[in-house]
């Protein structure tokens, strides 16, 4: 899974997960199932009513409105997702890692003509495999990308990690915290790190300087790393 980085106003650099594109190829083909059914169920609906053209035609326009701003208004209003994004695990987000406005949605939205309609998705596929942080022309032009929200598990999920034999720990105060705590801060640190949450590690910078009593001039992704560190130097000496 590709990553970039990215630079937050507080001066916090987050690894964000880029969507594979064989996930959101997954989720754009679930997402124009459900419209491609919707409309067939619409179709149904209005030849059981018999309607006359003229009506039929009106009726038609206003019920096939939700299949046209699907995507659009999905987005707005569930957070970057489409039932698609939603079941691939992924969310569209500004390039520093923030929420998207509607202005943001919109544009990528009537993008999708050039990206998606009128291409077969084949300008989408070649400028997200170019640009390499998960951009099509219509995330471009908006500042937005698609990011994963699938959690990768694997050993260096657990509160144990190596240490390197000449490593000199920086804060002797984190003996003050036991396992259950730093497990907890290893999670939510992990997390933050892999969605791009860095309001979750400002509060955490801010919540350790408070209970070791300490003061520091690092950047709060470079403290919170380094309290991780030192907490398994200690405990794997003691």
């Amino acid at each position: 899974m590709d990553e970039f980085q990215i630079e937050t106003a507080q001066n916090v650099g987050i690894n964000q997960n880029v969507a594979s594109i064989g996930d959101r190829m997954l989720g754009y083909l679930i997402d124009s199932a459900i419209i491609l059914l919707y409309t067939i169920c619409v179709i149904l609906l209005l030849t059981t009513l018999n309607l006359d053209m003229g009506d039929s035609w009106a009726i038609y326009l206003l019920v096939s409105l939700p299949a046209f701003l699907y995507y659009v208004l999905l987005e707005t209003f569930t957070n970057g997702k489409t039932v698609g994004k939603m079941l691939m695990k992924t969310r569209v987000v500004k390039l520093d890692g923030s929420k998207p406005s509607f202005s943001n949605y919109f544009v990528r939205w009537i993008l999708r003509i050039i990206d998606v309609a009128l291409t077969s998705g084949g300008v989408a596929a070649f400028t997200i495999l170019i640009k390499g942080n998960g951009q099509r022309i219509g995330d471009i032009a908006a500042g937005t990308t698609v990011i994963s929200e699938k959690q990768l598990l694997t050993i260096h999920d657990t509160l144990i990690k190596d240490i390197p034999l000449d490593y000199v720990p920086t804060y002797s105060q984190v003996t003050m915290l036991n396992d259950s705590d730093m497990q907890t801060i290893k999670n939510l640190y992990d997390d933050a790190i892999r969605n791009g949450n860095h309001n979750i590690i400002v509060n955490l910078h801010h919540r350790l300087l408070k209970i070791m009593t300490i003061e520091t001039s690092e950047k709060p992704v470079d403290f919170v790393a380094k309290v991780i560190k030192d907490y398994n130097y200690y405990t794997q000496n003691m």
